[in-house]
């Protein structure tokens, strides 16, 4: 069982930053690759960010290509998504995700593990 904590959403200006954590309770956290997901009000669930299990290969939505950058720290079990020139279409709940596949995805349904949400607000 994995369970996954998010952290670091909150309120900011257009063209500001935030920094997303999560982090996660399992013990071979390394054989796991871990995604990041959205949601905003009234639509789908779309993806935002994957990486491997060593972090050496990420992927990112064209949406926010040049503007997120996703790392993770396999010694602190914990995934960051680095967020800058935010925008008000960014604005969303935020979701890690973790698999044991063994490539990173950009589908949700290829996650078995999900944390609770971290709200993110962007303002205009």
């Amino acid at each position: 069982q994995v369970q996954l904590v998010e952290s670091g959403g909150g309120l900011v200006q257009a063209g500001g930053s935030l920094r997303l954590s999560c982090a996660a309770s399992v013990r071979t956290y390394s054989n796991y690759v871990m995604g990041w997901f959205r949601q905003a009000p009234g639509k789908e669930r779309e993806f935002v960010a994957a990486l491997s299990r060593g972090g050496s290969t990420t992927y990112y939505a064209d949406s926010v290509k040049g503007r997120f950058t996703t790392s993770r720290d396999n010694a602190k079990n914990t995934v960051y998504l680095q967020m800058n020139s935010l925008k008000p279409e960014d604005t969303a709940v935020y979701y890690c995700a973790a698999s044991r596949m063994v490539q990173a995805s950009r589908i949700g349904y290829d996650y078995a593990y999900w944390g609770q949400g971290t709200q993110v607000t962007v303002s205009s």
